[in-house]
């Protein structure tokens, strides 16, 4: 199980705090350092049947000053996959990713009724 976090994300610790206390393992991705790319974004967006704009950080400032609540309605996927692949900073965290799922921002009943 991969999770993907930016350390300083309050909600990020939040969770990580959590996988550890429900003794949870997995391995640990910086997003800032490691940003996912395009392809990797186009897989977990198929994989997980959610809409694409949920992988955004809406309340980011980067999402802010770029208007993007107003430019993706207009945008194609695959260009939406390439602008989050620019900067770990537009996509939402944490993020869990595994062969049968993807979770997306810490909901915990959500977490524990698919991780415990």
């Amino acid at each position: 199980m991969l999770f993907i976090e930016y350390p300083k994300c309050t909600t990020c610790q939040k969770a990580k705090k959590w996988l550890d206390e429900h003794n949870v393992s997995y391995i640990d991705r910086h997003i800032k350092e490691q940003n996912p790319t395009a392809a990797e974004l186009k897989a977990w967006h198929k994989r997980s049947s959610l809409p694409l704009k949920r992988f955004f950080n809406t309340s980011g400032l980067i999402y802010k000053d770029l208007k993007l609540k107003e430019k993706l309605p207009s945008m194609s996927e695959d260009d939406q996959y390439e602008l989050l692949a620019t900067d770990g900073m537009l996509v939402k965290r944490p993020l869990i990713v595994t062969d049968d799922f993807i979770l997306i921002g810490f909901k915990e009943k959500e977490w524990e009724a698919i991780l415990l």
